[in-house]
């Protein structure tokens, strides 16, 4: 077995007494007695090659109705992301990490996920079921990837995405009942992106200088194979760090401005980056899309499910230099020596193309819900996040509850195009919550009464909520009606049992999240 590193032993006397509430074992070993994989079986960080994920392209394009097909298949596959070794993975059409789906604002898009994945879960046991949900899109119920909305293997489910909203990095992931943790653990998780005129004529960096990374951590046995312990369903932590599923790569860059969307899909792990020089980040995209003006800072946080567009000027490295991505970590956080550093960049000349070039003053003059203001009138709601008796609970109530009344259940119900304020509230020491909320886009008010990060200035839909913190939103509803889904972005509090559901409109109003748009038995049309 592993020692535990001067850091762990370090993160045990910084946690004091937040640690003696914290179920975490933070040896080396699993749960189920498989050792992790020696640190001298693992690469190098730093020595292998940076890859962004495939594009997908659609299957076929309908010129009348004016939408884009696409057919994204879930199955088993191996891969090699620790080099020498194989690890089981289950990912969209067989590729780690993807393929990227890439549309333009006023073109839908249908997508049908196809459930290829083994009845049960190979080492864990579980029957599997899956739920797509496209995170960031303002869609329908029945496409949104409720919970109970499942598609078992053998099945498919067609999902429109209207993609009405501004400019933005959304991604897909699962959202199956009760082991979304474990199936986006596996792989089921990959980038979309949506553009607009408004944003391709910024002369931000564009084409090969925008580059997506999807970052996770993970931890392998002594095979190759991903270990999945949460620790008694309070969080997962590995101490490999990936990247497009691959290990510390390593990217060249040339000497000009590059735009990355940063996403953090990890399961439990909240990261704080910094460049290793020291050297500042330009944020000018939050989960909503381009914020108003950029935000220049030296490290920003950022919690599951948070995306965030960030500019690197690598112009000012001579030829030859490496600029590491570091990760100061989170309060709370299980840390390893190997997830102190994510990649590396090397300066490889000077640049081949310098369109696309600039940050400007001005990004988008009207962000959505940015300028939503608090007004003494608007109505405010309260959402405590906690744990009682071994489940993580939101107002004290469950996902149970919500089964238990047949659904019908409501932690909140705001009407069609209502403004209201949301307080986040988590009153532990010991963890952090990152609160989604689906169909809508919100601003930050505050955070225990003080402004948000500059960097958070920008259109959100999902916010990290620290020990001991209130956070306060504003957000307008719509403009769907229908059940949508609130909870926690760690995915295995979700799972244990951190999520409640919401109803924009009247009781019965909107279409029902699971009966509109059933899954359908294979084998699907041609098409």
């Amino acid at each position: 077995m592993a020692m535990l590193s001067r850091r762990d032993m370090l993160k045990l006397g910084v946690l004091g007494t937040a640690a003696a509430t914290l179920p975490f074992e933070r040896g080396a070993t699993a749960a189920n007695g498989v050792s992790r994989i020696a640190e001298s079986r693992l690469p190098a960080p730093f020595t292998v090659p940076f890859a962004s994920p495939p594009v997908a392209r659609p299957v076929w394009r309908a010129t009348d109705d004016g939408y884009d097909f696409y057919e994204i298949k879930q199955q088993a596959t191996q891969a090699e992301v620790l080099p020498g070794y194989k690890s089981d993975l289950w990912a969209y059409n067989g590729v780690p990490a993807g393929p990227t789906i890439k549309v333009r604002r006023g073109r839908p898009a249908v997508v049908r996920q196809i459930n290829n994945l083994p009845g049960r879960h190979p080492t864990l046991g579980y029957q599997v079921m899956t739920s797509t949900h496209l995170h960031g899109s303002g869609s329908l119920p029945q496409y949104d990837g409720y919970a109970n909305d499942v598609t078992g293997p053998g099945q498919w489910k067609d999902y429109h995405y209207p993609n009405h909203q501004d400019a933005r990095t959304l991604w897909y992931h699962d959202h199956g009942l009760h082991h979304t943790a474990e199936n986006a653990y596996m792989g089921l998780a990959a980038m979309y992106i949506m553009t607009d005129e408004l944003e391709q004529g910024l002369p931000i960096p564009h084409g090969d200088y925008d580059v997506p990374l999807i970052i996770q951590d993970t931890m392998f046995d002594e095979r190759g194979s991903m270990i999945y312990d949460d620790h008694g369903h309070s969080g997962l932590y590995g101490d490999v760090i990936l990247v497009n599923g691959r290990p510390w790569p390593v990217m060249k860059v040339e000497r000009r401005k590059y735009r990355f969307r940063f996403l953090n899909a990890s399961l439990s792990r909240g990261y704080t980056f910094r460049l290793s020089t020291g050297d500042p980040f330009w944020i000018i995209g939050t989960d909503g899309g381009l914020m108003q003006f950029p935000q220049r800072t030296t490290t920003f946080r950022q919690s599951m499910a948070e995306r965030y567009e960030v500019v690197i000027d690598f112009a000012t490295y001579r030829t030859g230099e490496r600029i590491v991505l570091e990760n100061l970590g989170v309060q709370n956080a299980v840390d390893y020596d190997g997830t102190r550093n994510v990649m590396a960049f090397d300066v490889v000349g000077d640049a081949t193309d310098l369109r696309g070039n600039a940050i400007p003053d001005l990004l988008n003059p009207k962000p959505p819900a940015m300028d939503l203001v608090e007004t003494p009138n608007l109505r405010t709601r309260r959402f405590e996040f906690v744990r009682a008796d071994g489940q993580w609970a939101i107002n004290g109530k469950t996902w149970h509850d919500a089964a238990d009344s047949g659904y019908e259940y409501v932690w909140a119900d705001p009407g069609l195009n209502d403004t209201e304020i949301w307080e986040f509230v988590n009153t532990s020491g010991g963890w952090f919550h990152p609160v989604h909320v689906h169909l809508i886009d919100f601003k930050i008010l505050d955070r225990n009464g003080k402004p948000p990060f500059d960097y958070e200035l920008g259109p959100k839909d999902t916010v990290y909520v620290g020990e001991n913190e209130t956070v306060r939103v504003i957000a307008r509803f719509g403009p769907h009606q229908g059940k949508y889904m609130i909870h926690c972005h760690n995915l295995v509090h979700e799972d244990h049992d951190m999520m409640a559901q919401f109803r924009v409109g009247p009781p019965g109003g909107g279409d029902d999240p699971v009966k509109a748009a059933p899954c359908r038995d294979l084998p699907a049309p041609e098409l």
